[in-house]
């Protein structure tokens, strides 16, 4: 199995090589700046500022401990891992870390996951603005997970390594605001009964 991962690794990554351009590297940077560490930063900043004016304190607990715990899992699993990046990483990545899991990809999912997760608790739209909200979440980390192929920056393994660490730990801290909110309305559903 291990060997077969890596020959679709490798594959792929020389199969994007052959057919990359100039203008499709160019719109894939662009795309994957989306999902860069200072992009999450601002997001991780902007968001915890709008929660704090909104006094929304399980929230923000939740939104801190996603953007917090995601840098602190990637980092510990980049390090017990160790596996080296693809050899055209270094074209444009000139202080490599290590390539597993994909931090774009993994932080993508988590931030924009998340950030979805918030519109829908505090706006609660109807089905089809629910569904489009989520969707375009999804397009996006799934658009920042290729633009992580297409530049040679790692190996599909990485990226889907990235979202499923990723999707755990997000469902891990959205689950546990929905049992934090849940507790918070108990004492006063016992109130009115």
């Amino acid at each position: 199995m291990h060997t077969v991962l890596g020959k679709l690794d490798r594959s792929l990554l020389e199969w994007l090589h052959r057919h990359a351009t100039p203008t499709g590297v160019a719109f894939f940077l662009a795309i994957s700046q989306l999902g860069s560490p200072a992009t999450m930063t601002i997001l991780a900043l902007l968001g915890a500022t709008f929660l704090i004016v909104r006094r929304e304190w399980i929230l923000l607990a939740g939104w801190a401990a996603a953007f917090g715990g995601n840098v602190l899992i990637d980092n510990w699993l980049k390090l017990a891992i160790r596996r080296p990046r693809p050899i055209y990483a270094s074209a444009l990545i000139h202080h490599p870390n290590w390539s597993f899991p994909s931090g774009h990809a993994m932080g993508a999912l988590v931030g924009y996951g998340m950030l979805a997760y918030v519109i829908v608790v505090l706006w609660q739209p109807g089905g089809r603005a629910r569904t489009r909200i989520y969707a375009g979440a999804a397009l996006l980390i799934a658009a920042i997970g290729v633009s992580r192929l297409y530049l040679g920056v790692h190996y599909l393994t990485d990226v889907v390594g990235g979202y499923v660490v990723g999707l755990v730990w997000l469902g891990t801290c959205i689950c546990g605001i929905e049992i934090a909110r849940r507790w918070q309305l108990q004492p006063s559903l016992s109130q009115k009964a």
